[in-house]
């Protein structure tokens, strides 16, 4: 390793100390979370001006990224522990079906109705800053990316609705477990609520048997929550990597190329937080209040680009500080991962859409033209779990469907690790929302939250 990349090493070892003494002595992680993101910042800003000074810093960001990564890696280590146990314990305590039914309905409806409006404010946005793929350039990377979408586009855009939702229903709950599929987590959502009414049958029936069960189910909460607990003290270093590690790699070039797609996408998803507030505040929800519970959640979901790495803290979070019952955290953490995600399967593919439509000629505004986007966007939104892979086949869906070719999702490459950054936050808070909205409408049916002391 060359000297200079060492010193820069020792560095980011001495940030990290640095701010585990400063964390240490405190009880709340939300300040350690913020000072992990300037941290990161900051030593990202170090690495991208070292390589003017003759240093490697290709050799330092391996290391850096070995944190971040391990530190993700343990999330999706939490994610179907804690989904399958807490969903069990959920339905073991509501005990009654129809309520079951009422989250679901509630929580998807929230999620498919602010896609609707995230896809109409990524057509507007696209057209107010004036995009079109007309000007877009295509390069050595670019074709490359373009090569790989077409050999998956014909995967993709086979699957019918009915296909994608059968690929919902667990076959093999172990496989599953394992996370193997893209619609692993609905699948043990799925397994975890016909096993919460197989013990709701065996303590009608069988009431001595059935309360072995229930206390079982209880323990096994308990300890999934302590082990939560555990890796989110992690969360300020896992932060301050991944932040490290996202600026130190982005080219300055690029996103000054591309300047107008990437403000164009920021005030979009900044217009769809403004959306989210305006929803909790006619339903009796101070936003400010609730933005200040739950940033962690979203600068963790923003370092990481990652909805589903983000369940356990997104679930914690609604339960300890939001105070929404478990069995609405649960089911909106689990659903917003995977369905109806604002960010990558509203504002993106709409805005794509846009951009292509407009130099070949169509009018956007359009109401048949600018309906049928919006429902294939929706029905799209549902199905991204089927097929995998986020905002690129949220694309690869909604582009062929509207007739349109999928080429601009690979022109954008250079600057997706930075919007998809936002994407994701906006994503997460969705879900929130979702599950804040639902136990404001459901409060009184649902049990509240059974906070287990760390």
């Amino acid at each position: 390793m060359h000297i200079s990349s060492f010193v820069l090493l020792l560095l980011f070892i001495v940030l990290l100390y640095g701010l585990y003494r400063w964390q240490r002595d405190r009880d709340s992680l939300a300040p350690a979370v913020l000072a992990g993101l300037i941290l990161g910042a900051i030593f990202g800003g170090i690495l991208q001006l070292s390589k003017g000074w003759g240093t490697m810093p290709a050799e330092v960001i391996p290391w850096v990224q070995m944190i971040g990564t391990s530190y993700v890696n343990l999330l999706y280590l939490l994610v179907m522990p804690l989904v399958l146990t807490s969903i069990l314990v959920a339905v073991v305590k509501v005990s009654h079906t129809q309520a079951l039914g009422k989250i679901s309905g509630s929580v998807l409806g929230v999620l498919l109705c602010t896609t609707a409006i995230a896809a109409l404010i990524g057509v507007a946005m696209a057209e107010l800053f004036g995009l079109s793929a007309a000007g877009l350039v295509e390069g050595s990377r670019e074709a490359a990316r373009a090569e790989v979408l077409y050999q998956r586009i014909d995967r993709v855009t086979d699957l019918s609705i009915p296909e994608i939702i059968t690929t919902f229903v667990p076959r093999n709950i172990f496989l599953d477990l394992t996370g193997a599929r893209s619609t692993s987590v609905i699948a043990v959502v799925i397994f975890a609520v016909l096993l919460g009414l197989a013990a709701l049958a065996v303590r009608r029936e069988f009431p001595q048997e059935g309360a072995a069960i229930e206390r079982f189910v209880h323990v096994a909460q308990v300890w999934i929550m302590k082990l939560v607990r555990l890796v989110m003290a992690f969360t300020p270093y896992g932060v301050m990597a991944l932040v490290t590690s996202l600026i130190a790699k982005s080219s300055l070039v690029d996103i000054v190329n591309l300047l107008g797609f990437v403000l164009a996408s920021f005030t979009a998803i900044g217009l769809m937080f403004v959306v989210h507030g305006l929803l909790l505040l006619l339903n009796g929800v101070n936003p400010l209040h609730y933005f200040n519970k739950v940033w962690p959640v979203l600068v963790f979901a923003f370092s990481s680009r990652s909805s589903a790495a983000t369940i356990p803290l997104n679930v914690e979070t609604q339960v300890d500080q939001l105070r929404t019952s478990p069995a609405i955290a649960n089911f909106s953490a689990s659903f917003g991962a995977t369905i109806g995600q604002n960010g990558c399967a509203g504002i993106y593919p709409a805005m794509l859409a846009t951009m292509v439509a407009v130099p070949m000629g169509i009018d956007v505004w359009d109401p048949i033209w600018l309906g049928t986007l919006i429902a294939v966007v929706m029905i799209s939104s549902f199905g991204i779990a089927g097929v995998g892979g986020g905002a690129t086949f949220a694309a690869l869906v909604v582009l062929p469907a509207m007739g349109l070719p999928v080429t601009i999702a690979a022109l954008l490459i250079s600057v997706e690790p930075l919007i998809d950054m936002a994407r994701t936050a906006l994503n997460v808070n969705g879900a929130m929302t979702a599950g804040t909205l639902t136990q404001r409408w459901l409060g009184e049916e649902v049990p509240g939250p059974e906070i287990v002391e760390g």
